[in-house]
């Protein structure tokens, strides 16, 4: 069985035991975080949400919270001596998937 969630303006497509890399979510590494906007669980008899899927929940273990790799911004003008070069590195959270919740009514 599989679904998929959205949190941090993506949508990720998930099934137990998955390891994601999602945007930085709070908490501690060890605590159990619960994504409520589940978009669709599948399987045998798939149910779509119109937007959400009513009563379904996706369950996961916070594994660690880390940084992405460093990205390099770089801003030119030509012929105006205009040079800008910054970096950015996202945080990031790594969450195991442990349960998916089909909703009652299904």
């Amino acid at each position: 069985m599989y679904a998929v969630i959205r949190t941090g303006g993506k949508q990720y497509r998930v099934a137990k035991n998955d390891v994601i890399k999602i945007e930085r979510l709070p908490g501690e590494a060890g605590q159990t975080v619960e994504f409520d906007q589940v978009l669709m669980v599948g399987g045998e008899q798939p149910i779509v949400g119109t937007p959400l899927v009513e009563g379904a929940k996706v369950v996961g273990t916070l594994l660690e919270q880390t940084r992405g790799p460093k990205i390099i911004v770089f801003k030119k003008k030509r012929r105006k001596n205009y040079r800008r070069r910054t970096g950015h590195r996202q945080d990031i959270s790594v969450v195991r998937i442990t349960e998916i919740a089909r909703p009652d009514a299904a």
